[in-house]
């Protein structure tokens, strides 16, 4: 069932994703989960999951290791169960409400290969918050900071596994110093563009547990370009069909 404030996404001819209006997802979803792609049979979780974007993305590219999809939000939670519920092919994916900050006893340590969070940009006390409280969770660090996510994801990493987020430029210090501190290793930087000749607008960053000092810095992507197209054209492809 899609209440009047939902819609679907097709994200393949066998992946449909239910969405709402307070829990939706943007190109910097898509590229953080292009970006921490698990291996085929790697084990991945995404922090502050929402409607669950990520991990179906992954799942769209073949994963299939066990996901896990954590959200503080029970709308958000409820949402993930039902697209669950909708594809009854999804055998490796579980929705899981509760606090990033609260997963000891959840999910045992050390247990996964790859974890994500496309974390909440602006630190808490700046800017005006947003007016709903599922957009401040989103947007703000109401209910974490990126010291609070590095924290949760070095608990759940394997030594060696990955840890990626995206973030704004301007927060790159930041979640460099916060993943060190919790010894998350920066090892891979890719910034965004809009296009060749203007600044970026986003950073994807990923950091390894017990990693050795060494970072990687990868040309720029820009969304103007035939990669980009890549990351999203099977998505986009299928909503042109449905819209047909």
């Amino acid at each position: 069932m899609v209440n009047d404030n939902e819609h679907i996404e097709y994200l393949s001819d066998t992946l449909q994703l239910i969405v709402s209006d307070a829990h939706t997802f943007g190109t910097d979803a898509l590229l953080l989960a292009s970006f921490a792609m698990p291996k085929k049979n790697e084990s991945a979780a995404d922090l502050g999951a929402g409607c669950g974007i990520i991990p179906f993305y992954w799942l769209r590219g073949g994963c299939k290791g066990t996901i896990y999809g954590i959200d503080i939000q029970p709308n958000a939670y409820e949402l993930m169960c039902r697209s669950v519920a909708r594809n009854t092919n999804i055998k490796n994916f579980t929705p899981m409400l509760c606090d990033l900050r609260e997963l000891q006893g959840t999910l045992p340590a050390g247990s996964l290969d790859v974890v994500v969070m496309n974390p909440p940009y602006k630190p808490a006390g700046t800017g005006i918050l947003s007016s709903t409280d599922a957009d401040q969770i989103a947007r703000h660090e109401t209910m974490c900071t990126l010291d609070d996510v590095c924290a949760a994801a070095r608990r759940l990493l394997r030594y060696g596994g990955k840890f990626a987020v995206c973030l704004r430029p301007e927060r790159l210090c930041d979640i460099l110093c916060a993943m060190r501190a919790r010894k998350l290793e920066p090892k891979r930087l890719r910034f965004v563009c809009q296009r060749p000749g203007l600044a970026p607008w986003l950073v994807l960053a990923e950091g390894r547990s017990g990693g050795k000092p060494g970072l990687t810095v990868l040309p720029t992507l820009y969304i103007e370009s035939e990669e980009m197209r890549c990351i999203v054209g099977a998505y986009k492809k299928k909503q042109e069909l449905q819209r047909k």
